[in-house]
């Protein structure tokens, strides 16, 4: 395994969350702004676990909402370094769905988010790996 690709596997973030009723819509499911929210969080921290540097948010990809998530369920975050540019990074987070009472787990959402490294006057610098 390279030193890009431990770094990688590394910072490979994981956060759970469970879906209460104050994050629901009235279809009792996850709000989709609320589930972008996480998942740029998530992204965020993997880029900063795999870059160490000041990383900020530049643009979101296609983001698919595949399943809905219901209220009462737990959610996982996956967050996975995809790309390395040389200012730039994309972190591919993915949202799986879990029954609370049962082992039934499912991919319910995918996006990626591209970040930049910036120094300290706020201008991009290259990732340093």
């Amino acid at each position: 395994m390279s030193t890009r690709e431990a770094k990688i596997a590394q910072s490979e973030t994981r956060i759970f969350k469970a879906v209460f009723p104050n994050t629901t819509n009235h279809y009792d499911t996850l709000f989709g702004g609320t589930a972008m929210q996480l998942m740029d969080e998530v992204a965020f921290i993997t880029a900063t676990r795999f870059s160490r540097q000041r990383m900020v948010t530049v643009s979101s990809d296609r983001i698919d909402f595949t399943k809905p998530i219901p209220a009462a369920t737990i959610v996982e975050l996956v967050g996975k370094v995809t790309y390395l540019g040389n200012t730039s990074l994309k972190v591919r987070v993915d949202i799986f769905v879990e029954q609370m009472y049962s082992d039934e787990r499912e991919k319910a959402v995918s996006g990626e988010f591209t970040f930049v490294a910036l120094d300290e006057n706020k201008k991009p610098v290259r990732i340093l790996e």
